[in-house]
Formats: structure tokens, C-alpha cells, sequence
């Protein structure tokens, strides 16, 4: 299979390998300093982008190969404003865009196990529910995708909280869910959530001991992704 890299750095660096273990052609790898070849990639030799580049970049990318008819998987978080823009473009041209906040298999099985806990705490208002993510020092976006898709998943299956918030200084009002963002090195990834009462705790945890989970998952999407249409995640990947 052909493969477009879009966005070098440690993640694409990590991608890019494991795609040529396991027999993969890369036609191109587009970073910030080279983001003039995208011009010159002929989208005919592409079967497959995958998009690990900054929030900045990533909407041009994702364009990119909407309107060069190249299905991407996305793995970029920070965009979701743009979201909306995304579907529309996709949803006009056929296309195929695949997006998740976090590529390992282990992280989707926490959202599930996330959502399952929220129904169970929806009647137990002793308890006070909150995110706390830790990611490396060069994460661009706080909170994280993955907080925020916790977050999201909180909020579905729990009527207690109508929104979340990124902790800091301001007190949190009633029915907000607060969620503490920590940089430190070198850590690839480790998202907690915790019900707190006077009585007890509970906290559920993932914690990733390396970006190479992520880097297959991305790759793996890539091979199913091809011949399918539309916006996808990891729900349809994994058949959830």
C-alpha cells in the first residue's frame, strides 16, 4: 500500500516506520519544513494519508486529501472547531476522513469502560466527578483529544455534568466537570477519571508506556481504511 505521511515528527517518525515493516510504500513525508512537496505528491500513487502534524496544519491537510479524493486517517487533535467544515467538505466530495482523538486499542476499550462508569455514578450525587491528563512536554493542545473525549463520554451517560472545563484558578460552577492538564517528560500518556465523595474514591486509569500503541493502531486504520466512505472513528473500526 502507498502511504502519504503528513506531519514528521516523533508520532510520523514512529508511523512511518512501522508502516514499511510491514511492507508499506511512503510516497512522500510532509512536514513544516518541506510543506511545499505536498504541491508535487501526485494523489493518483496515494492509497492512504495519515495526519499526525499540528492543529494549525491540519484542516489544509485534511483538505488536501479531501479534494485530492485521498482517504486520511487523522490522529491531530486540537481542530474541532473546524470540525463541521470537515463533514461538510467530506460528505460533498464522497470522501473518507477518519478521525480519533487516540489510535490505541487499549484507550478505546477506557472510553467504553469510561461511559459504563458515568451510567453507573448518574444517581450518586455524593460524589464529584474530574479528568486529570499528563502528557510530554511538546503536546501543543490542553486538554488532550483523549481528556476531552473522556470528557465527552462523561457527559453522555451522566446528567449531572452539562460541560467541562480546563482547571485553573476560577472556581468551577455546579454541573461542570473539571479537568486537569499536566506536561511533564517524558510522559507518552496517562488519563485519569475519579469519583470523590467524604466516603470514598473512584478512579479508573490508562496510563501508555510508549507512542508505539498509538503509531500501530494509526497504521492498522490505515490498512482497513481504503474502499470505505465517509467519517469515521474508531467505533466503526473496531466494530464497537
Amino acid at each position: 500500500m502507498n502511504i502519504l505521511i503528513l506531519g514528521y515528527g516523533k508520532m510520523g517518525k514512529i508511523i512511518s516506520q512501522l508502516a514499511e515493516e510491514r511492507g508499506h510504500r511512503i510516497v512522500a513525508k510532509i512536514n513544516i519544513d518541506n510543506v511545499s512537496d505536498l504541491a508535487h505528491v501526485d494523489a493518483a500513487d496515494v492509497d492512504v494519508a495519515i495526519e499526525f502534524s499540528q492543529p494549525e496544519s491540519a484542516v489544509g491537510n485534511i483538505t488536501w486529501c479531501i479534494e485530492h479524493r485521498v482517504p486520511v486517517v487523522v490522529g491531530t487533535t486540537g481542530w474541532m472547531d473546524k470540525k463541521m467544515d470537515v463533514e461538510k467538505a467530506c460528505k460533498a466530495t464522497d470522501g473518507t476522513v477518519f478521525y480519533a482523538s487516540n489510535f490505541s486499542i487499549g484507550v478505546n476499550i477506557f472510553f467504553k469502560v469510561n461511559a459504563f462508569l458515568a451510567s453507573l455514578m448518574n444517581e450518586q450525587d455524593a460524589y464529584q466527578a474530574s479528568i486529570e491528563e499528563i502528557h510530554h512536554t511538546e503536546k501543543k493542545d490542553a486538554p488532550s483529544g483523549t481528556a476531552i473525549s473522556l470528557a465527552e463520554g462523561l457527559l453522555e451517560n451522566n446528567r449531572q455534568y452539562q460541560s467541562w472545563q480546563l482547571a485553573g484558578d476560577a472556581p468551577m460552577s455546579s454541573g461542570v466537570l473539571p479537568i486537569t492538564a499536566k506536561r511533564i517528560d517524558p510522559a507518552p500518556g496517562t488519563h485519569t477519571v475519579s469519583y470523590a465523595s467524604a466516603i470514598d474514591d473512584i478512579s479508573i486509569r490508562h496510563t501508555a508506556h510508549s507512542r508505539e500503541g498509538f503509531a500501530l493502531g494509526a497504521v492498522l486504520v490505515a490498512e482497513w481504511l481504503p474502499g470505505r466512505k465517509g467519517m469515521l472513528t474508531m467505533n466503526d473500526f473496531l466494530k464497537f
